[in-house]
């Protein structure tokens, strides 16, 4: 019988030491994809330069498939390399040939531009929200009282972590600052109490199915609600200045609410029997945890004034969008965490899952940014309408909203897809006779959430749980397919035709 079932766990803090890494084919197949992908011929219409650009995006993305090394270097390599070739890969020769243009300083300017984004920074803010849990004991003590109300199985748990984010949804416009800074530090210290340890063969035991049902809620709670994530609200505005289409939030709701409540059911049992914990249920484990809360005591001081400064930061996220922005509430409330010694400099400087996923997703955002700067994405649009001509306008929009759905693998950020994508695919839809903008205008906007599940950077909080250590990247990358596929189809057979019933 395991520790968990016995009730005798103790909580291990996982200590992670650094081995050397060895050579392997790992290493060189981002390379060889690179240099395959760069000696085929650029496509008709596509400049040679933004197909250059396209192999090494292209091999950056094989390298975060295979990790041969972790993620931060891989994104810091392929923006060099950018950097670097800037004038073969990223300037066309009419740009190069303009009087007074610095390709070194306006690439260099372009591959740092991720580092002043704001979602890659409050990635970093719920990084060191988590810590405070951490360090406070505030994280372990939420975590006890969960494991005892409802610790006897772990699908229940599932089901705990996939409500929390429900109700939190609607009023929290970030699901970065929902997810990652407010689920994550909770979630996170439930798999040490069932000696489920990160980067280490028991993660399988609770941890991989807690983070992984965490990230597949948020993505669908982030598409039924209108103010569940800030690119649909962008989206709200295009589609009404491009398609004349109006979204309310009460419309936007009833729209997805079908698929949603469909998936919400489904997302902890299908992780359950996709990608099953080890650990089924244990019946000493809430007694156990019972007595780990008693000799816990009672609050202390450091977790009372952590509890303050969260929930200040929640109300901030919620309701503060009019004063302050949730990356500006984030790093106030980690200011205060410093002067209130929650955590200290040393704590924060210490963090290197935080700095990782800092370096990661910034250098992230500036590879799929490039790809629209270069060109690639209006190519790859235009392309599609030329295909579609004759096509039947049912089937246009299916393939329109497939293009949407998993073209979105060529992003790291739902803003910068939102921007490049939904133009051009309504203006592709233009052009095929007698298709209904209204059901495709509606489709491409309640995509925008769920569509965060098919990468470890396809939305904000993806790269905290990809660097939690319960997710390795080949299991990220093909839960990511399959539940994309499950998303994708739900929506298409459930979602559409409700949209048609009811417009």
């Amino acid at each position: 019988m395991s520790k968990a079932e016995t009730g005798t766990v103790t909580p291990v803090v996982n200590a992670k030491t650094e081995t050397s890494r060895k050579i392997t084919w790992k290493h060189f197949a981002p390379v060889v994809v690179a240099i395959v992908i760069a000696l085929i011929p650029a496509p008709a219409g596509l400049p040679q330069h933004a197909w250059y650009y396209f192999a090494i995006f292209a091999g950056v993305i094989v390298g975060l498939m295979f990790e041969p090394l972790p993620g931060g270097a891989i994104g810091l390599i392929g923006v060099t390399l950018v950097t670097v070739l800037s004038e073969y890969v990223f300037f066309s020769p009419e740009q190069l040939a303009k009087t007074g243009f610095n390709a070194a300083r306006t690439s260099l300017s372009w591959a740092l531009s991720g580092f002043s984004n704001t979602t890659v920074w409050l990635i970093f803010g719920a990084f060191m929200f988590a810590l405070g849990y951490e360090k406070t004991g505030l994280g372990r003590r939420i975590a006890l009282i969960l494991v005892k109300a409802m610790g006897r199985k772990t699908l229940t748990l599932g089901y705990a972590v996939t409500i929390a984010d429900l109700l939190l949804a609607p009023f929290t416009p970030s699901n970065t600052a929902r997810s990652g800074g407010t689920i994550y530090p909770v979630i996170s210290n439930l798999p040490p109490l069932y000696d489920s340890q990160p980067n280490d063969p028991s993660m399988r035991r609770v941890g991989s199915y807690l983070m992984w049902v965490a990230i597949a809620a948020t993505c669908v709670t982030s598409s039924m609600f209108l103010t569940a994530l800030a690119p649909n609200l962008l989206a709200v505005e295009l589609v009404k200045k491009i398609a004349k289409v109006e979204l309310t939030w009460g419309t936007w709701f009833i729209y997805f609410a079908p698929v949603g409540i469909l998936l919400l059911v489904l997302v902890p049992l299908l992780t359950y029997w996709l990608y099953p914990p080890e650990v089924k249920e244990g019946a000493e484990v809430p007694a156990w945890a019972a007595k780990e809360l008693e000799k816990m005591g009672s609050l202390s001081q450091k977790e009372i004034t952590l509890g303050i400064l969260v929930v200040l930061a929640l109300l901030l996220w919620i309701f503060g969008g009019d004063i302050m922005e949730a990356t500006t509430a984030a790093v106030v409330v980690i200011s205060l965490m410093l002067l209130l010694n929650v955590v200290t400099w040393e704590d924060i400087t210490s963090n290197k899952a935080a700095w990782n996923s800092l370096a990661w997703f910034a250098t992230l955002v500036a590879l799929a940014d490039g790809l629209s700067r270069v060109g690639f994405v209006n190519w790859f649009a235009e392309t599609v309408s030329t295909k579609l001509e004759g096509v039947f306008p049912q089937a246009a929009v299916a393939v329109l909203l497939l293009i949407n759905f998993f073209g979105h693998y060529l992003f790291a950020s739902g803003t910068a897809h939102v921007t490049a994508m939904i133009p051009v695919l309504l203006a592709v839809a233009s052009t095929v006779p007698g298709i209904h903008m209204h059901t495709l205008a509606l489709g491409l906007c309640l995509q925008l959430g769920i569509m965060g599940i098919i990468t470890p950077f396809a939305t904000g909080p993806s790269p905290i749980y990809y660097n939690s250590g319960y997710l390795p990247a080949a299991d990220y990358w093909r839960l990511g397919a399959i539940f994309g596929v499950i998303f994708f189809v739900a929506f298409l057979v459930i979602g559409v035709p409700w949209i048609l019933l009811i417009r």
